[in-house]
């Protein structure tokens, strides 16, 4: 995915980082996290739950080598970038702007839409398919179990 304009950070670790990562315990719900802040006046604050759930899922991706793009939610990306996350065509994503079920707004000529109102298209997009995929795995289901 090519959101590099729009990307706030990038985060990749070396393998000797990695092994040094991999020799940490993989933090737990219960867990907390210290954060010590070095320099001037040395202190050490507690980071809430969800920091350190979101740390700890961090650490779990780039432990297994992979690339952290670190994006706001209330960035705008184009339709074709929006299509890629969505898994629809970019003709698909224009139709729901369109009809309304993915808000926009122009910049120019160019269609851009939040970040956040495609990732809520995206779960109602995929609640929706597994949905179907329940329905479709009921009657098959049925037709196998009472040759309906």
């Amino acid at each position: 995915m090519a959101m590099t304009s729009q990307v706030l950070e990038f985060v990749e670790l070396s393998e000797s980082e990695r092994q040094q990562m991999n020799a940490l315990p993989s933090l737990g719900e219960a867990d907390r996290l210290i954060a010590r802040l070095s320099g001037e006046g040395d202190q050490a604050v507690a980071l809430p739950p969800q920091i350190v759930a979101l740390v700890g899922s961090l650490l779990a991706r780039l432990r297994q080598g992979e690339r952290i793009a670190i994006l706001s939610d209330e960035e705008e990306i184009s339709p074709q970038e929006a299509s890629t996350i969505l898994g629809l065509s970019r003709l698909l994503v224009v139709h729901r702007m369109n009809i309304g079920d993915l808000p926009f707004r122009y910049v120019g000529s160019h269609r851009r839409a939040r970040l956040k109102d495609v990732l809520t298209l995206k779960a109602k997009l995929d609640a929706t398919q597994a949905v179907l995929d329940d329905l479709a795995d009921e009657t098959e289901s049925l037709m196998r179990d009472h040759g309906v």
